[in-house]
């Protein structure tokens, strides 16, 4: 059974895995989720013509989420989970068709035209190595014959993989848009339309880009609006005596329901990876006291971390990496995670974590250096008048941002030598797990105001837009025109959705690395630089001469 997956920056050779993903996924793992993708596209096609004629159902509407979000990189890899969302996919897709073919005979009074091929005709296998079989046959290489389409077309459904993530995150909290859902049926479908060309998949990326937008910011209203805007705080690292549960991914309200079942329990709970800036939530941190401290770095560190964590541990996003035998007996997944062995937690009832946590030996009283985090927009513009005066005075000259998502890859550490030589008079923005590279050093200040300034997750990605469109209104001038350098790193999907929100903002001369995506080909590449002056980084000395040259 061979694969071929190039969706991550780490794509074996700098071309895509063909024997085993980087990530772990092996080939039965791949190709259940390139059959999730095929048969999302039938699902799109029919929920998108049932649009049309004013019919709906918001749990297929919901299950196009979970099902993309299901196949972005570090999320499931288990085969029989994997199997279970796709007869959920197939179960989705005929009753939506039967929706659609209902309408149609209702509004026409005829039976509706009969697809008899491709995605919307997919009838499932009826069992596991069926499925697999199914899957070898709907590759990435099967999306279209012509290599510029095709790498047009992967843009577009890692743009919607990465955006699908941060709605099922908003749908958690209560927070869904009409025009979101019918987006990700209309964009599935048309990956599915052989009548569509290269533009009209830049087109639609673009378009995603700008969807990307009103979701991130329907997550961080769902997040004001259970815990309160984010504020500075000092978060301490390391552990203290007793017994603890590390959670690691992105979801808040999931932390949130862990924290109500074990007060008053014995517990601390800690961090890691991406819900570090939990800590800065008034609701979180403030509410409950035995939400301790961060535990750890970046998602790819926690195979040296994980073992000298010797409570219970909790994926409840993506990030998940093949576990030692040393922490797998004590380690659980959730929502749509999932790992062959691992105990999943498949609603909000956290009973089997915490008994792991009480059984587990305690942690040792070992506390190390405190973090900032918390400068979400609210808090930045909260001093906006000290950030513009600090710029009209000659105190602040520039601004980076620097952050985006972190992996084990050779030459990443660039971006901590490009933090540390950052001029004295520069402010640094930084988001997502990147910010494990450097956010360890002293950076001091300028007037008060940290040099480092930690905004959130990889979705707060948000709130750097707000501040860089706040400031760009108070310069009467364009983000372009700011003294801001967007130098990024890239890891998943979800930096690919980013990406394109910023080209849909029209932003320029950003640059990222530590590679460019195996699945741009020289034309889309020469399009992206052309319009965009988008481009890779280089060394830390040059990139930062040419910005602030």
């Amino acid at each position: 059974m061979g694969m071929f997956c190039n969706q991550c920056e780490q794509a074996a050779k700098g071309v895509g895995c063909d024997i085993i993903g980087v990530c772990g996924k092996n080939p039965e793992v791949a190709a259940l989720q390139d059959l999730m993708l095929f048969g999302l596209k039938g699902l799109g096609i029919y929920a998108d013509k049932a649009r049309e004629l004013g019919k709906k159902d918001e749990a297929i509407d919901l299950f196009m989420i979970e099902g993309l979000f299901t196949t972005v990189t570090n999320v499931d890899f288990d085969p029989v989970q994997l199997a279970g969302k796709l007869r959920t996919c197939y179960d989705s897709k005929e009753k939506i068709k039967a929706v659609y073919e209902t309408a149609y005979r209702e509004k026409n009074g005829s039976s509706a035209p009969q697809i008899t091929a491709g995605p919307a005709a997919w009838v499932i296998a009826g069992d596991l190595a069926g499925l697999v079989k199914q899957g070898e046959e709907h590759g990435i290489n099967t999306h279209h014959t012509d290599a510029d389409v095709r790498s047009a077309i992967e843009i577009l459904i890692y743009g919607l993989k990465g955006m699908a993530a941060y709605a099922d995150h908003a749908y958690i909290l209560g927070k869904k848009d009409e025009e979101v859902f019918a987006f990700f049926h209309r964009a599935m479908a048309a990956t599915a339309d052989p009548a569509k060309g290269l533009m009209d998949f830049v087109g639609l990326s673009m378009e995603c880009g700008k969807l990307n937008i009103k979701v991130m910011g329907m997550l961080n209203e769902g997040h004001v609006d259970h815990y309160g805007h984010p504020v500075p705080t000092k978060v301490p690292t390391g552990t203290r005596k007793g017994k603890g549960i590390l959670v690691s991914g992105h979801d808040l309200r999931m932390l949130e329901e862990l924290l109500k079942q074990t007060a008053g329990k014995g517990i601390d709970i800690y961090t890691h990876g991406e819900m570090l800036p939990a800590h800065g939530y008034p609701g979180l941190k403030q509410k409950y006291a035995h939400l301790y401290g961060n535990f750890g770095g970046a998602w790819q560190d926690q195979a040296k971390e994980f073992p000298l964590f010797p409570g219970a541990i909790i994926f409840n996003t993506n990030c998940i990496q093949r576990p030692a035998d040393s922490y797998k007996d004590r380690l659980f997944s959730w929502g749509q995670v999932g790992w062959p062995g691992v105990k999943h937690i498949p609603g909000w009832d956290f009973s089997e974590v915490i008994n792991k946590a009480l059984e587990c030996p305690e942690l040792a009283d070992a506390p190390e250096k405190e973090i900032l985090t918390g400068f979400g927009h609210n808090a930045v513009l909260g001093v906006a008048d000290k950030v513009i005066e600090g710029v009209k005075a000659g105190a602040i000259k520039h601004f980076f941002l620097i952050g985006g998502c972190d992996g084990a890859k050779p030459g990443r550490n660039y971006y901590t030598e490009l933090a540390e030589q950052v001029p004295q008079d520069c402010v640094i923005l930084t988001l997502a797990c990147g910010k494990y590279r450097f956010n360890k050093l002293e950076f001091g200040d300028i007037g008060g105001i940290p040099r480092l300034l930690d905004i959130g997750q990889c979705n707060d990605a948000y709130s750097a837009l707000q501040i860089a469109l706040a400031l760009a209104d108070a310069f009467k001038c364009g983000v372009n025109d700011l003294p801001l350098s967007m130098i990024l790193s890239w890891y998943e999907q979800k930096a690919v959705v980013i990406l394109l929100s910023l080209l849909h903002l029209g932003i320029k001369n950003i640059k990222i690395g530590p590679s460019l995506p195996a699945f741009v080909t020289p034309n889309v590449l020469n399009f992206l630089v052309e319009n965009f002056n988008l481009g890779p980084i280089t060394t830390p000395e040059a990139d930062l001469k040419a910005a602030l040259g």
